[in-house]
C-alpha cells in the first residue's frame, strides 16, 4: 500500500459537478493498493496517516484533530521504467482494492479522524491547495 501524504490549506473532490468530499487545515491522501495488501496493512497505513507528524510543529492529525480528505489513486502504482507508456501491473484490481480502500477510512474514523472521501472508480477532479508544501510518501 501507497500513500501519498499532503497538508492542505484546503482540498476537494468533485464528480460529475458535485462536490463529494471537502476539508479544510488538515491532509489529502492519495491511497494505492497491491496485490499483496491486506486489512491488516490497511490497519497500519491509517495509523500511519493518523500519526504522521507532518503537520505544523510536529504535530499529527492524532494530535490537532485534522481532517483527511482520502482518494483511491491506483496509478500510485503505475511503472514507466520501461518506455513512456506506464503499466499498471502492480495495482491491485478494484475488487480487491476497493475494500481495503474502505478498510483504511473506516481505520482513520474508528481513531477518531474526520474522514472525507472521493467516490471509487469514478472520474474525479481533486483540487488542494498546498500548505508548506509538505509532501510524502508512505509505502508500506
Amino acid at each position: 500500500m501507497r500513500a501519498l501524504v499532503q497538508t492542505v490549506g484546503r482540498a476537494s473532490v468533485t464528480v460529475d459537478g458535485q462536490v463529494v468530499g471537502e476539508i479544510a487545515d488538515g491532509l489529502l491522501v492519495l491511497l494505492g493498493v497491491t496485490h499483496t495488501d491486506t486489512p491488516q496493512v490497511a490497519r497500519h497505513m491509517a495509523r500511519k496517516i493518523r500519526e504522521l507528524r507532518i503537520l505544523d510543529d510536529e504535530r499529527s492529525a492524532a494530535d490537532t484533530g485534522a481532517p483527511v480528505l482520502l482518494v483511491s489513486q491506483f496509478t500510485l502504482y503505475g511503472d514507466a521504467r520501461r518506455g513512456r507508456r506506464p503499466t499498471w501491473t502492480a495495482a491491485a484490481p478494484a475488487e480487491l482494492a476497493e475494500p481495503l480502500v474502505t478498510a483504511v477510512v473506516d481505520a482513520l474514523r474508528a481513531g477518531g479522524t474526520r474522514v472525507e472521501t472521493g467516490r471509487f472508480r469514478a472520474h474525479m477532479l481533486v483540487e488542494s491547495v498546498n500548505v508548506g508544501p509538505r509532501t510524502l510518501l508512505l509505502d508500506l
